[in-house]
């Protein structure tokens, strides 16, 4: 029987920017799928929900947790419930991350090259050399169409007054696009006919975009380029990301052992012989790319593919050395890269952030630990950081001592109040804290961004922890036609 009490559990926490209420009244983006929801009983719910963990343990959707140094594989856990944005909200979203995405790739073409934001002082100059990111090899290495974010991964979250912020730029090898994918096919299972009743852009051309860009990159005149995924393997956290989207791409995924460079040419190892390869999309860190160059012990990467990149035989996506402006220390002067390279006042917010090495910023920081989250600048998936809320005072004064042996490693931010989505737990529809990554393609035509993105879920109650690694999950996002 239809439920009308669908929403009795649903209480957001006090000074929380909830996405489906405003006052205790629905808002109009999220009424129609509300109303086709409260037409099912709560065991059509839970039947759903069932149905959708089902299908994503039988399709072995996964991810690789990292603890006491093991690899855990685990099922990503979805939520059933779909995040709703409206199309002026997206239009605000696109257009942000398009004027970063400029001005972070200026930044890194001029880092490389004339440095001229040192020299002027903007960005201490101390900051990008003392940054483990900066890639020395790359500076006065030219890439193709000056393009070094080909694809990236921006970190949204929305604060208690509903105001986006950036939260990271990622920039290297960004993950979860696959996820986004899934979940959209996840949804067109549990809820058929919602998708276009609730007039929702689609996201399944991200896979063509993602191909059409790299195919432009390649320098080779050939009508059919050779595009493989370097992968550093099955135990990578990513891996079912990389068989992903090679298979949808209709590309090889490829280990280092699989490649072979000669007459600094890249070569790809075939049944058939040796066949050359123009574009890699590489899911290998900077470090292991190359061992005769970066790591000596690396079995990830290929012996001499650095020297093939820089003589322009092989395209490299994205481009190495973009750790240097996605380090969470330079974050804080994304703004003034984009006065300083487009002369605009930037669309999206940047979180207040305290440098460690500061010493007023430190006792800052320390004096109101409480309020603040530290985080490692070159840290990810939630990993070593301090939630100052919820930390013991142990945990604060042991972390206290690690930030004093090596400050320039850690950062510090006032702790936001995340904004809700209703999701389906325990039988009940509940608000749980969530973030959001879109994803953008930079090719020679330009910054593409599909629709949407890849929402995650913080799925214990009251925690703003939203990584899969932290016991995270995720959800369908859709964007609204206009």
């Amino acid at each position: 029987m239809p439920n009308a009490n669908l929403l009795s559990a649903y209480h957001p926490s006090p000074n929380t920017w909830d996405e489906m209420l405003a006052d205790e009244v629905i808002r109009e983006h999220y009424q129609i799928f509300l109303d086709s929801l409260k037409k099912s009983s709560i065991t059509d719910l839970a039947r759903k929900d069932e149905l959708a963990r089902k299908l994503f343990m039988s399709q072995g959707i996964t991810f690789t947790v990292y603890s006491d140094g093991e690899g855990i594989e685990k099922i990503f856990p979805f939520d059933i419930i779909p995040r709703i944005i409206t199309a002026s909200e997206w239009a605000h979203i696109e257009v942000g991350i398009k004027q970063r995405l400029k001005a972070l790739n200026l930044f890194l073409k001029d880092v490389y090259h004339e440095q001229a934001i040192l020299k002027d002082g903007i960005i201490p100059t101390e900051l990008i050399h003392n940054c483990p990111n900066f890639l020395k090899e790359m500076v006065n290495v030219n890439v193709p169409y000056d393009i070094y974010t080909h694809i990236s991964g921006i970190d949204l979250i929305r604060d208690s007054n509903g105001s986006f912020y950036v939260l990271e730029d990622n920039l290297r090898t960004p993950s979860g696009v696959s996820y986004m994918l899934e979940n959209r096919s996840m949804t067109y299972r549990v809820f058929p006919g919602l998708l276009p009743q609730n007039n929702v852009r689609s996201v399944k051309d991200y896979p063509d975009l993602l191909l059409k860009n790299l195919i432009s990159l390649s320098d080779r005149q050939t009508s059919n380029p050779t595009v493989v995924l370097l992968t550093p393997g099955i135990y990578n956290s990513a891996y079912f990301e990389h068989t992903t989207l090679a298979r949808l791409m209709g590309v090889e995924l490829v280990e280092g052992r699989d490649l072979v460079v000669d007459d600094a040419k890249v070569y790809m190892k075939t049944t058939s012989g040796l066949k050359q390869v123009d574009v890699i999309y590489r899911r290998v860190d900077d470090e292991f790319l190359d061992p005769l160059v970066f790591n000596p012990t690396s079995m990830l990467g290929v012996s001499g593919l650095y020297y093939a990149y820089c003589k322009g035989n092989v395209a490299i996506i994205n481009a190495p050395g973009n750790g240097v402006a996605d380090d969470k220390a330079v974050y804080t002067f994304v703004p003034q890269m984009i006065k300083y390279y487009l002369n605009e006042e930037p669309i999206l917010k940047t979180v207040p952030t305290y440098y460690m090495e500061n010493p007023d910023h430190f006792n800052l920081v320390f004096g109101d630990v409480r309020k603040m989250v530290i985080k490692k600048t070159n840290g990810s998936g939630g990993y070593g950081m301090l939630m100052g809320h919820s930390a013991s005072d142990q945990e604060i004064a042991e972390y206290k001592l690690e930030v004093e042996k090596n400050p320039r490693n850690f950062i510090a931010q006032p702790m936001i109040q995340l904004s809700s989505v209703p999701c389906f737990i325990n039988n009940q529809i509940q608000p749980r804290h969530v973030d959001l990554r879109p994803f953008a393609l930079y090719g020679p035509a330009g910054i593409e961004i599909v629709p949407g993105g890849l929402t995650r879920v913080a799925l214990r109650q009251g925690s703003l922890v939203v990584n899969s690694s932290q016991g995270g999950g995720s959800k369908d996002t859709w964007v609204l036609g206009s």
